[in-house]
């Protein structure tokens, strides 16, 4: 069996709860019970760990990029408080009617990712709670 290269992860019903409104805010970001724990376990991987996320909210002018950034960067140190990590977060920014390369389920984030820390994507594991996770996995 291949050695596991790296650990992606889906943000919204995976890590956090997930809203229609979407999460605009740290306010309303809120982890799941368990998310932590399991960050913390997971960190004791020697591979990446890597979030990828769709955010049309900011395609659709909801959500500023940097408040975005500000919420992934809580999030991180969040996680590292609990014994966790997250090492990185790629994002699609585009709302679905762009028709980018990025946006799950289509696979642009994975390469992006593969392309960024040298993986061989047969050799990682994604964790996800969606029909377009599972297709982009």
């Amino acid at each position: 069996m291949p050695k596991l290269q790296a650990v992606f992860l889906d943000r919204d019903g995976t890590l956090n709860r997930e809203r229609a409104d979407y999460v605009k805010s740290w306010q309303e970001f809120e982890w799941l019970p368990g998310a932590l724990d399991a960050l913390a376990v997971l960190a004791t991987l020697d591979v990446p760990i890597l979030v990828v996320t769709n955010q049309s909210a900011v395609g659709r002018g909801i959500l500023d990029p940097s408040v975005l950034h500000a919420i992934h960067a809580q999030a991180r140190a969040e996680a590292l408080a609990a014994g966790g990590r997250v090492d990185d977060f790629l994002i699609c920014p585009h709302a679905p009617a762009d028709g980018c390369t990025c946006r799950k389920p289509k696979p642009g984030l994975l390469l992006q990712a593969a392309a960024r820390y040298n993986l061989d994507l047969q050799s990682c594991v994604f964790v996800g709670d969606s029909l377009t996770d599972m297709q982009a996995a």
